[in-house]
């Protein structure tokens, strides 16, 4: 048989922990081999989850034994993407970089320009492509379903009116904390996937918590080349949660309230398996047009099963056969010309054009 692929993960927080060790460790043909923190008590709790993992204090010892690994992945704070990624393509290992890859798109394309000429696979973790209710909607869309879409509204919006703390509620330049990095990387990407690239953005950025230094309440509004309007919202201080889609067409609407479940269940420590991704009926989105789902308006739309671990599966494929990667770093650097934008706008009041 052939030997699975030997994963490097370097940070065990949040992303670490919750996100890639699971869906690494869930993957046909990848094995987690080494996970990097110099925290000893996350050094435990990897212990604890995967008990042969090794454990590194430094990406530093990852790169000495480059030779013994097929794959880092990187899910370290933001301010650490490009010069670690950087290393390790140097040190000749195919990446995987959580998302936002960098902080600006000249970076992110200076990062694949790297991996371009090293000729090794760098890809960005986008797991939000993957979620059920985009799923949904991409095959509603390729139905042709709601007609001509006029307007997209996508919102990530929570209640968390008490900071948290850390490096991404950080505002110092160098961290690139705040919602429109962390999680308008998600809305911004999946807008451009489903409605392709933008002309214009408009962006409205606020600190609105007691003590918060980075944003955490920010409303973007692309259009795009092709005539489709997104608005999109991110938020911590949304004390009454709107829909997460609402998708306007010359046909029909389409609303889908409530998260993915995958992030709740890994959280809560379940793993990839059958029934995976499913939500209940109760939790449908509806398609319909002249009248809101909540009353009574339109016909559910049976949700199909997200699946974040289709992104590890494709990166095992990608290594092994040559298949192109889920994500690429030219994608993210796309996304990452729409943030800058955004935040330009949001800074001097503007629209700007791209």
């Amino acid at each position: 048989m052939t030997r699975p692929l030997r994963v490097g993960l370097v940070g065990y927080g949040l992303a670490g922990s919750v996100f890639h060790a699971p869906l690494i460790a869930a993957t046909e043909g990848l094995v987690l081999d080494t996970v990097v923190t110099a925290n000893p008590e996350r050094q435990q709790q990897a212990r604890g989850a995967f008990g042969d993992v090794r454990i590194a204090a430094s990406a530093d010892e990852l790169w000495a034994r480059a030779g013994e690994l097929d794959l880092v992945v990187i899910a370290s704070p933001n301010k650490t993407h490009v010069p670690l990624a950087t290393a390790a393509l140097k040190a000749g290992l195919p990446v995987v970089v959580d998302k936002p890859v960098a902080g600006t798109a000249a970076e992110a394309r200076g990062l694949a320009a790297l991996a371009d000429e090293r000729g090794l696979l760098l890809s960005v973790f986008q797991n939000r492509r993957w979620d059920n209710d985009f799923l949904t909607l991409r095959a509603l869309l390729d139905r042709g379903g709601l007609g001509d879409v006029q307007r997209f509204e996508s919102r990530f919006e929570r209640w968390r009116p008490q900071l948290k703390g850390g490096w991404r509620e950080s505002g110092a330049p160098e961290e690139f904390g705040g919602l429109l990095y962390d999680l308008g990387s998600h809305v911004v990407d999946q807008a451009l996937v489903l409605f392709g690239p933008v002309a214009r953005v408009y962006a409205e950025s606020d600190v609105r918590r007691p003590g918060a230094e980075a944003d955490d309440d920010t409303f973007i509004a692309l259009t795009h080349t092709n005539g489709v309007r997104s608005h999109l919202y991110v938020s911590a201080t949304t004390a009454q949660l709107g829909p997460r889609f609402r998708v306007l067409g010359s046909r029909a609407g389409y609303v889908k309230y409530g998260l993915d479940p995958q992030e709740a269940a890994l959280r809560a420590g379940e793993r990839p398996g059958a029934g995976w991704g499913a939500e209940p009926e109760s939790m449908w989105g509806a398609l319909g047009a002249g009248e809101s789902p909540l009353t009574g308006g339109g016909t559910p739309v049976e949700s199909l099963p997200g699946d974040h671990p289709a992104y590890y599966a494709a990166i095992a494929a990608a290594l092994r056969d040559g298949t192109p990667p889920p994500v690429t770093a030219h994608e993210a650097a796309a996304a990452l010309d729409v943030l800058e934008a955004a935040r330009r706008s949001a800074r001097d009041g503007v629209t700007v054009t791209l």
